[in-house]
């Protein structure tokens, strides 16, 4: 059963959901409409200002409010991932710095990280490299220069972003947390996407820009990355559970004449996503996704699958009134919604290539 939404953000995400998608109009008042509705405090502990719960309830609201609207579910992702994290980080006086503005929606959350689950994988090389400051009078202060190509939510207004961290001395990567207003990271222009417009996607460029202990939000990130994997990519399919069950809601409203034909295959996806969102919900409850994110990766990608099925489905079942501009069916944003989640990092060729390499690695030593 879909958590309910609150009034005010469902009314929102009703009138707004095609803009969100199509131009930037509405994107400054999204998180804010995120953080009033309360949300964005589900799984986080009371003693923090949340509303207690589980990660899975995270889950279970970013379902919900992809219903309504996938760039609004984009960005209720970055910004909770990036609760998570402070959650998980052992840096006490960063979590009392940003939690409290990232629940309310007055500060935007950027998971930036994209990068690191890559490197994580071996698939690439991190873009963001530090130098130590040689000062006595500022130890643990380092210098950071490079790029993150690729950042959802940040919002002009302030934002938070997540980098994973390469030393040119040659120790561990890390985790930082790096202010929108700290100098020597500039922000790019929107990126010219052809959906979810509102979702102040853009690119960062870092120069010289200096961080000191009160900034990293894990020092280890090979240690750290693979204990907090789980949250960002559970969390992340909430994007294709709430698409795939809209689509599906719509294919079974709109498609009476086609009811005979369509109804087992729309029964069959129904039954498998219930599955999968299963297997997804008992793996993060019990922590088998931290030792074996086997299971959590296959998932992700049959989840994608599901949903790109589900508009397929839709798109059967409404026939040519699909394509009409003046229906008020919503399936063209969906459409366009679907398009983005095989990409969305890790993209499904990414994962599909790391099962790959573990089934040989597991084959060899077999």
């Amino acid at each position: 059963m879909t958590m309910p939404l609150p009034d005010a953000l469902n009314r929102f995400l009703e009138e707004h959901a095609l803009s969100l998608d199509t131009d930037a109009s509405q994107a400054s008042a999204l998180l804010p409409a995120l953080g009033a509705s309360g949300l964005l405090k589900h799984g986080v502990p009371l003693a923090l200002g949340g509303e207690g719960g589980y990660t899975i309830d995270a889950l279970d609201a970013i379902t919900a409010v992809a219903e309504k609207s996938l760039a609004a579910a984009f960005v209720f992702w970055g910004q909770r991932a990036f609760i998570e994290y402070l959650l998980q980080s052992p840096n006490e006086a960063l979590r009392e710095r940003w939690l409290a503005p990232l629940l309310k929606g007055e500060s935007a959350g950027a998971t930036g990280l994209s990068n690191a689950m890559k490197f994580l994988s071996g698939i690439e090389s991190l873009q963001v490299q530090a130098s130590t400051v040689a000062n006595p009078f500022a130890p643990g202060h380092f210098l950071l220069d490079g790029q993150v190509p690729w950042a959802t939510n940040l919002r002009p207004q302030g934002f938070v972003v997540a980098a994973a961290v390469e030393r040119r001395d040659g120790e561990a990567p890390f985790i930082a947390a790096l202010p929108f207003d700290r100098a020597g990271l500039q922000r790019s222009d929107d990126l010219d996407l052809i959906a979810l417009r509102g979702t102040h996607t853009a690119a960062l460029r870092l120069t010289r820009l200096e961080i000191e202990p009160q900034d990293v939000i894990a020092i280890d990130a090979r240690a750290w990355l693979p204990r907090v994997r789980p949250a960002f990519l559970v969390l992340q399919c909430g994007l294709s559970i709430g698409l795939a069950q809209a689509s599906l809601a719509a294919a079974q409203q709109h498609g009476a004449a086609a009811r005979k034909v369509l109804g087992e295959p729309i029964q069959q996806t129904q039954a498998e996503l219930a599955v999968t969102v299963a297997t997804l919900r008992e793996g993060l409850y019990t922590g088998q996704f931290v030792t074996d994110p086997v299971p959590l990766f296959q998932a992700r990608i049959r989840l994608a699958h599901l949903a790109l099925q589900a508009v397929q489905l839709e798109l059967q079942s409404c026939g040519g009134r699909a394509y009409h501009r003046d229906q008020p069916l919503g399936f063209a944003r969906r459409w366009r919604e679907a398009a983005f989640l095989p990409i969305v990092t890790p993209s499904l060729t990414q994962l599909q290539g790391e099962l790959n390499k573990r089934a040989a690695k597991a084959a060899v030593t077999a």
